[in-house]
């Protein structure tokens, strides 16, 4: 009788296993957080990586960013998600004259700004009037000017492009956006 209870045991067991791996698509994903105490290295990396997708000069079958974490699908079985830095926010900007795309998690790998490899004046405040960025940066392949900005903070970012200039409100909280594509050059 107990040969019996462990057999049946051991078959619905192996029947939920499958039913597990069969219902998450065979999808093998690998977490590699940064948590506190992790080193500035690693930060580094994460950050380093995110403007390689940006770039175009390292590629995935997608690669999103989110307000906490970095997730690569390599394609096949294989899908990796990093933590970011816990002090700084990503957010990626598309300026743009004509066309833009809503857009909320930026994808690195999917996103298509309008105005790729165009230089700008960015600058940001911050909500005392502090300026904390005024410099001209030039937007990647993608179209986007990727930031990477203190956490928990609002700010007031202005660009501006061959005489044209946009503004927009920006915050930098766990609940916010990593993709601005709102902000028409006029």
């Amino acid at each position: 009788m107990n040969n019996k209870v462990v057999a049946g045991t051991c078959a619905v067991i192996a029947a939920l296993g499958i039913y597990l791996y069969a219902g998450s698509g065979g999808t093998k994903t690998t977490e590699v957080a940064t948590t506190p105490g992790s080193s500035q290295a690693a930060s580094q990396d994460i950050k380093q990586m995110v403007a390689d997708f940006s770039s175009r000069t390292l590629t995935a079958e997608s690669a999103s960013i989110t307000s906490t974490q970095l997730i690569v699908d390599s394609g096949g079985s294989n899908k990796a998600v990093y933590g970011l830095p816990e002090d700084e926010f990503f957010l990626s900007v598309a300026p743009y004259v004509q066309n833009t795309h809503p857009c909320a998690t930026h994808s690195l790998t999917g996103c298509q700004g309008e105005m790729a490899g165009q230089s700008f004046g960015v600058t940001i405040e911050d909500a005392d009037g502090k300026e904390i960025m005024n410099q001209t940066v030039k937007s990647q392949p993608n179209g986007f000017i990727d930031l990477w900005l203190p956490r928990d903070q609002n700010y007031k970012m202005t660009i501006t492009h061959e005489g044209k200039q946009a503004q927009s409100e920006i915050s930098t909280f766990e609940s916010d956006d990593t993709c601005l594509t709102t902000m028409q050059l006029s």
